[in-house]
C-alpha cells in the first residue's frame, strides 16, 4: 500500500459507533442527553465541593478531582462525535488525531491513579480514624492528586509520541470513536507486534497495581466494618465504599478489555460499545453514583440551589 504524507494536511477518518448503528439518530440522542447529564452532574458536584466549606475535606478533594476528570474526558469525546455526525463529516487531522489521544490518555490515566488514591483515602478513614487528619492532610492530597495528573501525562506523552511515528497506509479509515492506539495500529505499514507488546505490559503495569492497591485496602476495610459495634456506622461505611467500588468496576473493567486483553479478542464493534462505555456512560454516572447516596452531597446542593432561587 501506499504512504500518505501526514505532514501536508492529511488526517483520518474516524467512523465510530454512530455510523455503524442501525439507528443512528436515536443513538446520537442518547449521546447528546448523556453528555448534558456529564456536563451538568459533574460541574454541580465540583460546583458543590469547592463553595461548601462542609465539604473542604480530602474525601471530597480528590472526588472533585474526579468530576473533573470526567468532565474533561467526555468533552474530548462526546463534542466532536456528535458534530460529526450532524454535518456528516468524520475527519480529523494528524495533529488532532495525537491530541485527542493523549488528552484521552493522560485524563484515563489520572483517573487510574486516582480511584487508587481514593480507595486509600477510604481505608485510613474507616480503619484509622483517630489519624486521618494526619495521614490525608492537605498537603498529601494535593500530592496525591499532582502524581495522577503528572504520571499520567507522561505516560500519555510517550505512548502518543511512538505511535503517532508508525508510518500509515493509504487507507486512513478508523473504525474507532476516537483516537486510540489498538484501532490505530490496525492502520500502520510497519510490523507493530513488539510495540503492541509494550502497550500490553505497559497497561498491565499501570492498572494492576492501583488495581491490586484497591483490593487491599477494600479487603481490610470489610474486615475492620465487619468487626464493628455501631450498625450505623457499619452501613455508612458499606454505603461509601460500595459507591467507589460501583464506579471502580465500570472504569477498570473497559480499561482492562482495551489494553490488556490481546488483540485477537478485539473486534470494531466490541471495541466501540466499550469506548462509549468509558468515556460517555461512565462520565455521567460516576457524579450519580456518588451524590445520590451520599446525604452530605445532597444536603450540600439542596443549600447552593436553595441560595440561588
Amino acid at each position: 500500500m501506499e504512504l500518505w504524507n501526514s505532514t501536508l494536511g492529511s488526517g483520518f477518518i474516524l467512523m465510530g459507533i454512530l455510523k455503524d448503528s442501525d439507528s443512528p439518530e436515536l443513538l446520537c440522542a442518547t449521546v447528546t442527553a448523556l453528555y448534558i447529564v456529564a456536563l451538568t452532574s459533574n460541574g454541580l458536584l465540583l460546583l458543590v465541593i469547592t463553595v461548601d466549606a462542609r465539604l473542604h475535606v480530602p474525601m471530597y478533594l480528590l472526588l472533585g478531582q474526579l468530576s473533573l476528570m470526567d468532565l474533561l474526558f467526555t468533552t474530548v469525546v462526546s463534542p466532536k462525535a456528535l458534530v460529526d455526525f450532524l454535518r456528516q463529516e468524520n475527519t480529523i487531522s494528524f495533529g488532532g488525531c495525537a491530541l485527542q489521544m493523549f488528552l484521552a490518555l493522560t485524563l484515563g490515566g489520572a483517573e487510574d491513579l486516582l480511584l487508587a488514591f481514593m480507595a486509600y483515602d477510604r481505608y485510613v478513614a474507616i480503619c484509622h480514624p483517630l489519624n486521618y487528619m494526619v495521614l490525608m492532610r492537605p498537603r498529601v492530597c494535593w500530592l496525591m492528586v499532582a502524581t495522577s495528573w503528572i504520571l499520567a501525562s507522561l505516560s500519555a506523552l510517550v505512548y502518543t509520541v511512538y505511535t503517532m511515528n508508525y508510518p500509515f497506509c493509504k487507507a486512513r479509515t478508523i473504525k474507532h470513536l476516537l483516537c486510540e492506539i489498538p484501532p490505530l495500529l490496525k492502520l500502520a505499514c510497519a510490523d507493530t507486534s513488539k510495540y503492541e507488546l509494550m502497550v500490553y505490559v505497559m497497561g498491565v503495569t499501570f492498572l494492576m497495581p492501583p488495581l491490586a492497591a484497591i483490593l487491599a485496602s477494600y479487603s481490610l476495610i470489610l474486615f475492620t466494618v465487619l468487626h464493628m459495634s455501631s450498625n450505623e456506622g457499619r452501613k455508612k461505611a458499606l454505603l461509601t465504599c460500595s459507591s467507589h467500588l460501583t464506579v471502580v468496576g465500570m472504569f477498570y473493567g473497559a480499561a482492562t478489555f482495551m489494553y490488556i486483553l490481546p488483540s485477537s479478542f478485539h473486534n470494531p464493534k466490541q471495541d466501540n460499545i466499550i469506548s462509549v462505555f468509558y468515556t460517555i456512560v461512565t462520565p455521567a454516572l460516576n457524579p450519580l453514583i456518588y451524590s445520590l447516596r451520599n446525604k452530605e452531597v445532597m444536603g450540600a446542593l439542596r443549600k447552593v440551589i436553595g441560595k440561588s432561587m
